[in-house]
């Protein structure tokens, strides 16, 4: 005991430094290219209001409208759960759950829209809406009454646009920054993005802010809304999404799909256009190659068809948009649009029935994986980290508690950041 066997090797030790040598560049350009997740919570949807349609209650409103639509179209947890065909011991909970979310945080990202749903208005117009919007920012996150994240959507930029959206830009930055300061959870939009170069123009935008305002380098990171063909496939024919994420110089955040723009762009009809069409599974699989590691999110687009009307229409957009919503979770799409308060419910049934359904399972299989214990499963550490994520993304959004995660897996959340690989602050 305690004595070692000597082997014999072949290789000096030189080999191994010279090789090290020649791969250190390599290991700086993973490090740097493939950070991995950042560790900060991802929202599980994306609610979009028009620049001028924003107000100081506008969360509030949408949690009420939504409560509301419950209230009229399923009172209860056995008529919620038999629209949506979710298994009886899912029921009651998360129907409480979906009615405490929409109590104390309906919306968990909201973008103020300045495009599409703002449309081309007079330059004095949008300069007054962009200045307001961002004191009702400002103020909202100073009375704590903000979503955990916030922010505009500009004009893409295309030569017709371009300067009415960097203007819009400018004063809502400017107007936080007076204000108090730029939020924590401040998320900017760039719209139909084509060419990297677009991108590039962007981190130059958000550089030029930082050293205008004293920032830190790197404190303004934005979304790269994909919504035309040009996003996923150049005219040379190489896949083009991934070079805007390099494009972004670290500061892109999300990848988002457009539905509707990018389906239209395909030449899809409009009774055809839907999240679940081949041609947006095609470029969602792009994106998602693309972002693999960068710590670059991505969310899925939305459904246009409205929860409004009589009870039985209502049901039968329920049941659509849960069905959608399941769909991108199932493919690691976590985060989406919602169009109106009436998806609301949808939203939070179909995301904590998909947490809760496969918690104990997870949960199980992370805790053997962890005390190197049998199972009818061999789980390596690739999939103890997507267990962990897994469980972490359903503790982040309140589809389960630390309570029953701990007594469940034995873990801690520190643990559990460790095992996903999510950077830690202890």
């Amino acid at each position: 005991m305690g004595q070692h066997e000597t082997v014999a090797t072949s290789l000096a030790g030189a080999v191994r430094e010279e090789i090290g040598t020649a791969l250190a560049g390599v290991d700086a350009e993973l490090a740097r290219r493939f950070p991995g997740d950042s560790g900060t919570r991802q929202p599980v949807h994306t609610v979009y209001v028009p620049g001028d349609a924003f107000a100081p209650d506008t969360a509030r409103s949408w949690g009420d409208q939504a409560l509301d639509a419950l209230d009229r179209h399923a009172p209860d947890a056995a008529t919620l759960a038999g629209v949506l065909e979710l298994a009886d011991d899912l029921a009651e909970p998360v129907y409480e759950r979906v009615r405490a979310k929409l109590a104390h945080e309906p919306i968990e990202d909201l973008r103020i829209d300045f495009e599409d749903g703002y449309g081309q208005r007079p330059d004095a117009e949008e300069d007054e809406t962009a200045a307001r919007a961002a004191r009702l920012v400002a103020r909202a996150c100073a009375e704590g009454s903000a979503p955990p994240y916030i922010g505009i959507r500009m004009k893409c930029m295309e030569a017709a646009v371009r300067d009415r959206g960097i203007r819009t830009l400018d004063i809502f930055l400017t107007g936080l920054a007076e204000a108090g300061g730029l939020p924590e959870g401040l998320v900017l939009t760039l719209p139909k993005v084509t060419y990297a170069e677009q991108v590039t123009a962007m981190a130059r935008l958000c550089e030029e802010f930082e050293k205008a305002r004293g920032l830190e380098s790197g404190r303004i990171g934005f979304e790269i809304q994909i919504e035309t063909t040009q996003s996923i496939l150049g005219p040379d024919g190489r896949a083009t999404v991934a070079r805007m994420i390099d494009a972004a110089e670290g500061r892109a955040t999300g990848l988002h799909y457009g539905t509707f723009d990018y389906s239209a762009s395909c030449g899809v009809s409009a009774a055809y256009q839907s999240m679940d069409h081949p041609a947006a599974d095609h470029a969602k699989a792009v994106m998602q190659v693309a972002a693999a590691g960068t710590g670059v999110r991505l969310s899925d687009g939305s459904t246009n068809v409205l929860p409004v009307g009589p009870t039985s229409r209502v049901h039968d957009a329920w049941r659509l948009h849960h069905r959608l919503v399941r769909r991108s979770l199932a493919r690691a799409y976590y985060q989406g649009w919602d169009m109106h308060p009436g998806h609301l419910p949808t939203r939070y049934a179909a995301v904590y029935a998909f947490y809760r359904e496969g918690l104990e399972q997870a949960a199980a299989r992370l805790a053997a994986y962890v005390n190197r214990a049998g199972g009818d499963v061999m789980d390596e550490p690739a999939t103890a980290k997507a267990l962990s994520g897994y469980l972490l993304r359903g503790l982040d959004c309140g589809a389960v508690d630390v309570a029953e995660v701990a007594r469940l897996t034995g873990l801690t959340r520190l643990e559990l950041d460790r095992l996903a690989g999510r950077p830690t602050k202890h």
